[in-house]
């Protein structure tokens, strides 16, 4: 749930991730819960006019800068504090959904060269009851294309694309060439039910 609790409070904060406690009445008695957080991601699900999909080939930092395809996509919020402020003061999830949706539209023209001309909210992913790091996923299918625009922590040789066809995508799900576990599943619904 997006609504930050007015007795909330961040213990730590660091760049991306902060950890948090918050009260919970259960049985009359008041518990302190504690939580990680980081802001809210998006990622897209995008067609090609003849039905094939958009993809990103990076090499991850995380993965010892082995190559990984996954979903364009990225933050909602540049910081935790303006994510903070946002959950202070819109307390809902269309409210976040739209933010989500801003982003999608951005991170599309940036990481995969398409400015979206019709985008459709599928789902979110939730992490987990103690790691807040919600995942927003939107489908588009009509676009125009357009430039490139990466950010500066991204360069042309970290951040590639790659067109796969509804076949090769779900062979990269299955095989664990998309590391993101979270969107491979989100794919895999993805192709079962709407191709």
């Amino acid at each position: 749930m997006y609504m930050q609790h007015k007795d909330e409070k961040i213990v730590y904060q660091g760049r991306i991730v902060e950890l948090v406690e918050y009260p919970v009445e259960m049985d009359g008695k008041i518990i302190i819960f504690e939580k990680a957080r980081r802001s809210p991601g998006v990622r897209l699900i995008i067609h090609t006019k003849d039905g094939k999909f958009i993809l990103n080939r990076e090499k991850r930092h995380e993965l010892g800068l082995a190559e990984d395809l996954r979903l364009p996509g990225g933050k909602v919020f540049d910081s935790l504090t303006e994510y903070n402020e946002f959950l202070l003061n819109h307390n809902s999830e269309k409210e976040i959904q739209e933010k989500a949706k801003e982003s999608a539209i951005r991170e599309a023209t940036e990481e995969a060269g398409v400015k979206p001309t019709k985008i459709e909210f599928l789902s979110v992913s939730k992490c987990g009851a103690t790691m807040e790091w919600d995942l927003y996923y939107f489908l588009v299918k009509e676009y125009e294309e357009v430039s490139k625009n990466l950010k500066d922590t991204e360069s042309m040789e970290m951040v590639g694309t790659v067109v796969l066809s509804k076949d090769e995508l779900k062979e990269k799900a299955l095989s664990g060439v998309i590391s993101e576990d979270r969107s491979v599943a989100v794919i895999l619904k993805y192709l079962n039910k709407k191709l």
